[in-house]
């Protein structure tokens, strides 16, 4: 007879699956249309079941996948937080409750991993360090976000829009990369495996992240700095 733990890796893996293909499709559609926001709903609600069943996973099954664990939380805290604080003037306290399981996930991770480094193979339930310093980096990245968000007496729409494309993007590598990278990379002939092709993903959520961050950003501040500057000069 099927157990939990069956259905859970089956439903963690699809749901996964389906998160990564909406991911993609929000992330090519034009922003703030109708196929961007229904693509990001379905990505939202996939992506982070997938994670709570992941970190549900990690904790029964510690002793080979405890990292699921962390990755989990974290996924569930990044596309809960890139949802949330578009709303953060109505649901600041809902977001500084997020804030605070991601900064004690980014505390144990950074803890598991510097006492990983000590050990003889230096991994910890068969993980590298490394693995458990680079999701702690993530979770850091968050956090400072986090940080700016709840101190802010007001944040601009711009600032709101690239911590919610921050935290989506975080979300949709970590999804990605569990796809190609990760343990999905089983799935695919061992000639792609060794090829490298299957990083390219991973390049590509990166590249198009900080492209939009900076048109988000950067090039709005210049543009509202050069607007002020003719003003003046009138």
């Amino acid at each position: 007879m099927p157990t939990f733990d069956f259905f859970a890796v089956i439903s963690h893996v699809t749901l996964g699956t389906l998160a990564v293909a909406m991911g993609a499709v929000a992330l090519a559609m034009r922003k703030g249309g109708a196929h961007h926001i229904g693509a990001g709903r379905v990505f939202v609600w996939s992506m982070g079941l997938s994670s709570v069943l992941g970190a549900m996973l990690g904790a029964l099954k510690y002793e080979t996948l405890w990292i699921t664990f962390h990755a989990g939380l974290l996924g569930a805290t990044l596309v809960a937080s890139g949802v949330v604080v578009l709303r953060i003037p109505t649901m600041k306290r809902f977001f500084s409750a997020i804030a605070c399981v991601n900064a004690l996930n980014a505390a144990a991770l950074f803890a598991v991993g510097i006492y990983a480094m000590q050990l003889p193979e230096a991994r910890f339930f068969g993980f590298p360090a490394e693995d458990y310093l680079f999701l702690f980096g993530m979770a850091a990245i968050a956090g400072i976000g986090d940080l700016r968000m709840i101190l802010a007496a007001a944040a601009s729409n711009n600032r709101r829009i690239a911590q919610h494309l921050l935290r989506m993007c975080i979300g949709f590598f970590i999804a990605a990369g569990s796809a190609f990278t990760g343990p999905g990379a089983s799935a695919f002939p061992k000639v792609i495996q060794d090829s490298g092709i299957l990083s390219l993903p991973e390049l590509l959520i990166i590249a198009t992240m900080v492209y939009w961050l900076w048109k988000t950003l950067w090039r709005v501040r210049r543009t509202e700095t050069k607007s002020t500057v003719s003003m003046r000069l009138r």
